[in-house]
Parts: structure tokens; C-alpha cells; sequence
């Protein structure tokens, strides 16, 4: 009887470990991706909306705007420091995306706070050599690492790939 209990005792100590193990190894995983973001986030330019139109209707000599010649697939993290809020979104047109968010035809909050003056800066991060594979992935761990869901403008936590 006691070499049963002494048994069963080992083996709950070492289940214990394996899932404080696993734990520590997600736990791992979420702050490697965190720190990647970040990093990328904090390796583009950072803009004001004034400084985005004046960039996105930049013409090089003809009718060709900057926003038709470098459109990317991208995220862009719109930051609005009045509040201490931020909004993740996706496209495969990133300037055009961002363009709707302050001319009213995207997230409605993000422009309200715009238009009554909150003070804002854009990000961009391409997906292009992000090293995510899909604007979904790139999107929902940008959402998780800035909180948009949870304490921002985000309504979902970001595109699930199609089952």
C-alpha cells in the first residue's frame, strides 16, 4: 500500500512539472512574439495623420500619387495619445486602410476621437519580411501585443483562418 502511494505521488509530481513546463513554454513563445512586433513596430516610421496625407497624396511630377506606387500588405497600429488607446488593422492596401480610418469610412471610434482633436500616430509594419506568413497571424499577435482588444478600439481579436 505504501508503494502504491509513493508511486502515485511521483507520478502527480511529475505531471506537475511537465505542466509547469508547458506553461513556462507557451508563456515563452507569447513574449518571443510580443518582442518581435515591438521590435518591428518600433523599426518603422512613426507619422501623424497630417503627415500621413501630406505623404499618401505626394505626386512624383504627374497624376501618381505616393499611395498608388508603395501600397503594401501590411498592419498598421494607429495609437491615440490623448487616451492611451490603440487600433490594429490589416490590408493588403495598408496606406488606403489607414486613409479610411481619419476620412470616416473605417473604424467609427478611431475617427470620432480624430475628428475632436485626440492627438494620434500611425505605425506600418509590411508583412513582407515580417516573419509572419499571413496578414491574420501578423494582425492578431499585433492586437495581443498592444491590448487593442481588451483596452482599445479592436471589436475582435483579430481574422481567424477559415476552417
Amino acid at each position: 500500500m505504501e508503494a502504491i502511494f509513493i508511486f502515485g505521488t511521483l507520478i502527480l509530481m511529475v505531471l506537475i512539472i511537465i505542466v509547469a513546463y508547458n506553461d513556462y513554454t507557451v508563456n515563452k513563445i507569447k513574449e518571443d512574439i510580443k518582442d518581435q512586433i515591438t521590435d518591428l513596430a518600433n523599426n518603422t516610421l512613426e507619422v501623424t495623420p497630417k503627415e500621413f496625407f501630406e505623404m499618401r497624396n505626394k505626386s512624383f511630377g504627374g497624376r501618381a500619387l505616393y499611395s498608388n506606387n508603395f501600397n503594401f500588405a501590411g498592419v498598421y497600429i494607429l495609437y491615440n495619445e490623448s487616451k492611451d488607446l490603440y487600433y490594429v488593422g490589416q490590408g493588403k492596401q495598408v496606406l488606403n486602410r489607414v486613409n479610411s480610418h481619419f476620412t470616416g469610412k473605417g473604424n467609427g471610434d478611431v475617427y470620432a476621437d480624430y475628428k475632436y482633436g485626440d492627438y494620434w500616430t500611425i505605425r506600418m509594419i509590411a508583412l513582407e519580411g515580417s516573419g509572419f506568413s499571413t496578414l491574420n497571424e501578423l494582425e492578431r499577435h499585433s492586437i495581443d501585443t498592444y491590448n487593442s482588444y481588451e483596452q482599445g478600439y479592436n471589436k475582435t481579436r483579430g481574422n481567424r483562418p477559415k476552417q
